[in-house]
């Protein structure tokens, strides 16, 4: 690891025994102080994410899904506590519709999140689950100013939830979103934590906040019942992995993306990355091609684990990456489909502890505050995690009953050997898997550090040849990019590229390196 700086910063890598990193100060520092009290890395995830459900609403909240995986100083446990759609739910409940609706009850699938805390909580952490809470409570209770680039999320939910009168009370009670540095308070939602932190989670699945949830979908003609959420459960499922250059990338299987991160790599493994510039035309034409690739394998077979109509083994298996691999023409920007292997708005976070246990965990509204629900008198915020079903007869992640859809949200891990490498995610929907291959590429192919592989100037594949670029890129490589046939969109934006944090173990073992994006506005501690 070089430590060089090659990228114009805001930030500055975190060395430390104790690292936590996160899209928000107010969350890090929640995370940092149940570690100071003797919590180990888990206890700091979750106190970081109970945080962001109040100071980062714009991203995820307490109605939101998760998943983690997590290093416990000697294996990988995976955790999928995305929830499932109504029982009641049928695909003939949307006949004449395109696409699946995005707003309103229709898109809500039962939140996970609540269940995350308290799985992860029983079977790792070190401190009462009450005290996980103490800091969000607060900051919903007493109040806390809002980060810059939050207000400017906030302030672009204004157009998109106008017509969710739940919302506008809940969120905007002054006809606006909050600007920056101005207070905001929701002793709602103080409310609703202490009661899910009293009870472990229960209220939220089958007590009074479960009330509250059944009957504003009733009385919305919505189909969640009681039923729905006392039967969610989550999944303890073991991380699928690919092989790249040294080291190996975990990701939970379907129904997340993260397939898409390890077909990518899978198939860039069979070229000499290290060798080119990685900010050239070259590497980045490579890396493009390989996530449409993967991308088109992942919107044709990632589903409900229970649904799948092929092996994930066999989307990894090594032929048919290495196929797929040669369907590259180094010269030339492809179109492709998804190809026939032989049978046989998101917040995440990133903690490590002087133990060596270690966490990536995200969790997710999925479209900014998600379907623009917000249970009255709760401050819950509803997830919109059912918009990523599809309408397609035949198609695995056809929407129905009491299924889990296709999902944006992706925790990703890297070991070398037998032993932990880096807990990372990058947040921001179908930015993520992609986002992952370029924080992998950038610190393994070329030793950049956390910070510096998540400054350097990001590229996002759109669809067909289309490819945007954000701004830091080189005038010749955006012209020898053009020139290949990509299509592209430069753009100024840096909202659109996703939001990284990371935590690389250091090479003794002694401590932490942790980066946090400056599209966000968190940032990495530690002590």
């Amino acid at each position: 690891m070089r430590f060089e700086a090659p990228y114009r910063s805001q930030r500055a890598p975190v060395l430390a025994r104790n690292v936590v990193a996160t899209s928000q100060p107010l969350a890090a520092q929640a995370g940092l102080e149940a570690l100071w009290r003797g919590g180990n890395a888990v206890d700091a995830a979750l106190a970081s994410a109970i945080a962001l459900t109040v100071v980062e609403p714009t991203s995820n909240g307490i109605g939101s899904d998760a998943f983690a995986i997590v290093w416990d100083g000697a294996r990988l446990h995976g955790l999928n506590a995305s929830g499932r759609s109504p029982a009641a739910l049928s695909p003939e409940r949307f006949a004449g519709l395109k696409a699946m609706p995005a707003l309103g009850w229709d898109s809500v699938t039962v939140p996970g999140a609540v269940s995350a805390w308290a799985a992860l909580s029983e079977r790792f952490g070190a401190l009462p689950f009450e005290a996980l809470f103490e800091r969000a409570v607060r900051y919903a209770e007493e109040g806390f100013a809002v980060s810059p680039i939050t207000a400017r999320a906030w302030a672009r939910a204004e157009a998109r939830y106008a017509g969710s009168a739940g919302f506008r009370a809940a969120f905007l009670p002054e006809g606006r979103a909050p600007r920056p540095g101005e207070r905001w308070r929701f002793p709602e939602q103080a409310r609703t934590l202490r009661q899910i932190a009293e009870t472990r989670g229960d209220a939220f699945y089958r007590g009074e906040l479960a009330d509250a949830m059944v009957a504003d979908a009733q009385a919305a003609g919505g189909l969640l019942t009681h039923a729905d959420l006392a039967d969610h459960r989550i999944d303890w499922p073991t991380p699928v992995h690919v092989d790249y250059h040294g080291v190996r990338l975990h990701e939970i299987p379907p129904n997340g993306q993260g397939l898409a991160a390890l077909i990518a790599l899978g198939i860039l493994r069979h070229h000499d990355l290290g060798a080119l510039d990685p900010d050239g035309a070259d590497a980045l034409h490579l890396q493009i091609e390989a996530m449409k690739l993967a991308l088109a394998d992942s919107a044709r077979y990632v589903a409900d684990p229970d649904h799948l109509d092929i092996a994930v083994s066999d989307l990894l298996d090594p032929g048919y990456l290495e196929a797929r691999a040669a369907l590259i023409d180094p010269r030339r920007a492809g179109d492709p489909g998804h190809g026939t292997p032989q049978d046989g708005g998101t917040v995440y976070l990133a903690t490590g502890d002087a133990g060596g246990m270690m966490v990536s965990f995200i969790q997710s509204n999925y479209m900014g505050f998600g379907s623009g629900i917000v249970v009255p008198g709760t401050g819950i915020s509803m997830q919109n995690r059912g918009a990523g079903f599809v309408l397609e007869q035949g198609h695995p992640n056809r929407v129905g009953g009491a299924k889990r859809p296709f999902t944006t949200i992706i925790p990703g891990f890297v070991t070398r050997g037998s032993e932990a490498l880096a807990a990372f995610g990058v947040m921001g929907g179908f930015m993520q898997a992609q986002g992952h291959v370029q924080m992998i590429v950038r610190m393994v192919d070329h030793d950049h550090d956390p910070q510096a592989a998540s400054d350097a100037p990001r590229w996002r594949v759109d669809a067909g040849r289309s490819v945007a670029l954000e701004a830091g890129h080189r005038d010749h490589v955006v012209a020898e990019l053009a020139a290949r046939g990509h299509q592209i969109a430069a753009t100024a934006d840096a909202s659109g590229f996703g939001g990284a944090q990371l935590v690389w173990r250091g090479e003794d073992g002694a401590g932490y390196v942790a980066g946090s994006d400056h599209r966000k506005d968190g940032q990495a501690v530690g002590y």
